[in-house]
């Protein structure tokens, strides 16, 4: 019977790691399904949901001669399946700050308290090592929409914390 998987897979960037990944799991029979993958910071993550008829540790071992070569950690979990179940960003929160500890603390738990769900954010620092920011963008949705999160993140702007939102519309689809 086939079973969903999600498959984690974290390592030192370097080329070959997608490709190598989907080589050995197409050629051990699996299904892709979504995926999402980055690179932070010189390391790599991806995380696949893969469908296929062998167990767990099956997988893990159809991957493991790639994975040994490249150096690199695979996590498998089994899930349900929620193709094309996804919940539509509609707003985007851009955060600027200088780079203090607790920021990305501070405004996530303003948002999970006003019950935003977030579904993707990027954390980054730029500038310089003298004068360093910390940059932030979160897609995520919000019943009230804009103007509810806008409220809810008043705290965090009267912080000094320069805050931006907009509106996203995501096509139907």
């Amino acid at each position: 019977m086939k079973q969903w998987y999600m498959l984690t897979v974290v390592g030192r960037d370097q080329t070959g790691i997608v490709s190598g990944l989907t080589r050995a799991l197409y050629q051990g029979g699996a299904v892709l399904g979504e995926a999402s993958m980055t690179s932070l910071g010189g390391n790599f993550t991806v995380m696949m949901m893969v469908q296929t008829e062998v167990e767990e540790t099956k997988l893990k071992h159809q991957l493991e001669a790639f994975t040994r070569k490249m150096n690199l950690h695979v996590y498998v979990d089994r899930i349900e399946e929620h193709h094309h179940e996804h919940i539509k960003p509609n707003v985007r929160i851009a955060v600027h700050d200088a780079d203090r500890p607790g920021v990305v603390s501070q405004v996530t738990a303003v948002l999970a308290e006003a019950g935003f769900n977030i579904l993707d954010l990027h954390s980054d620092v730029g500038g310089t090592g003298a004068k360093p920011i910390h940059i932030m963008v979160i897609d995520g949705h919000a019943q009230g929409g804009v103007e509810a999160v806008m409220r809810d993140l008043e705290s965090i702007r009267l912080s000094g914390i320069e805050v931006r939102l907009s509106s996203i519309d995501t096509p139907a689809g």
